[in-house]
């Protein structure tokens, strides 16, 4: 193992902030909810990505290049829903956009390294030194950014996007891959392949299989093609990419003899470019019935759509699962876009102990807290 001592430029050595400033920066009242749903400002964070919920109710904030290379805490010490301040654990990491908090331990996921914080809820706020767990993860800045989780059999899943548009990659590339953290020399596994970018993955409550999001190529067209929800319940599947897209539509220039039978097809095809990215299975009871184990996507929008065809994404949407497959698509909560311009970009979802849910907004600088009832 190596440790890593980081230096902090004076814009980094400031180790906390209140976690609401300027709220009135936001526009949450451009946002259209659901009946009975509420939504305010948690914190204000720097280029929010992947959060992850520590024992203590301590939100934990990975960014991605506009912050610095840091990550932060935002601890809830009073418990009323609101982030008390917001600390920088951390900074001049290779954009740290993923990370995960496991059985004590942070893990972050930056370009080409995984990084262990031990005892973090005791170690926050004292400077500590990332450990470098694994330092063998490709170079290349494009597609690069991680989400960390850790799966139901304990490994930890890390993905390895495309390090291009669409291109035919090493086999390292494109892929979803699991790591043994208590035996990080013996590297990496490939999990599933054939996956240009995901940026967000859970695990069914009920039985248990992963399913991810992934954001398809650009350069094809306004309507083409489809961003992607997966199902992968074991080991093994490829995804198409860069062959076939959208599970039915081959590549224009990689495609040629390419059967899309042979690859797994989307559990549900999404908005087209709507860079669909963090996502949960909701497990709460605070909201209706409706939203219980079934999973609501981040979309952080389109951004090389022509004026004539308009954004896509910029919003929260439900897909509704049942037996394994995903049945239903649906808008959940919107507002991000106002006239075709956008205001807020929603890049991950947390659900809190109370069933709250939390949104990161890497554009807007901000978490929001939804609820619903009194």
């Amino acid at each position: 193992m190596q440790k890593l001592k980081l230096i902090l430029t004076s814009l980094l050595i400031t180790s906390f902030i209140p976690a609401i400033t300027n709220a009135q920066d936001t526009d949450l009242d451009k946002l259209v909810l659901p009946d009975g749903f509420s939504i305010e400002v948690y914190a204000k964070v720097r280029n929010a990505r992947q959060m992850s919920l520590g024992d203590d109710g301590t939100v934990y904030v990975g960014t991605r290049n506009r912050a610095g290379g840091r990550i932060f805490a935002v601890p809830d010490a009073n418990g009323d829903g609101k982030g008390d301040e917001v600390i920088t654990i951390a900074g001049g990491l290779k954009s740290p956009s993923g990370l995960t908090y496991h059985n004590g331990d942070l893990y972050i996921g930056a370009i080409s390294r995984i990084y262990r914080i031990k005892d973090i809820a005791n170690n926050f706020r004292n400077d500590p030194d990332p450990e470098i767990l694994y330092g063998d993860l490709p170079d290349k800045t494009h597609h690069g950014w991680k989400f960390l989780e850790f799966g139901p059999d304990g490994l930890l899943y890390i993905p390895i996007g495309a390090p291009c548009n669409i291109c035919e990659p090493e086999d390292v590339f494109a892929s979803i891959n699991t790591m043994d953290v208590n035996n990080p020399d013996a590297g990496i596994t490939q999990y599933a392949s054939g996956i240009r970018n995901t940026v967000g993955f859970d695990w069914d409550p009920n039985s248990g299989d992963l399913w991810f999001t992934d954001n398809g190529g650009d350069g094809l067209g306004d309507e083409m093609p489809a961003d992607e929800l997966n199902r992968a319940p074991t080991s093994g599947h490829n995804f198409g990419y860069p062959y076939i897209h959208q599970g039915d539509t081959q590549d224009p220039n990689f495609g040629d003899g390419k059967n899309a039978a042979n690859y797994t097809p989307p559990a549900q095809k999404l908005a087209p470019h709507a860079g669909a990215i963090g996502m949960t299975f909701y497990k709460g009871d605070m909201f209706p019935a409706k939203y219980k184990n079934n999973i609501i996507i981040a979309e952080h929008g389109s951004w090389n759509r022509t004026d004539e065809a308009g954004h896509t994404g910029h919003m929260l949407t439900l897909v509704t699962v049942e037996d394994g497959k995903a049945v239903n698509y649906e808008p959940f909560i919107t507002g991000f876009l106002q006239d075709n311009e956008a205001w807020g970009r929603p890049s991950d979802v947390l659900e809190l102990k109370d069933g709250s849910l939390l949104i990161a907004d890497d554009d807007a600088d901000a978490i929001y807290r939804v609820t619903y009832g009194n």
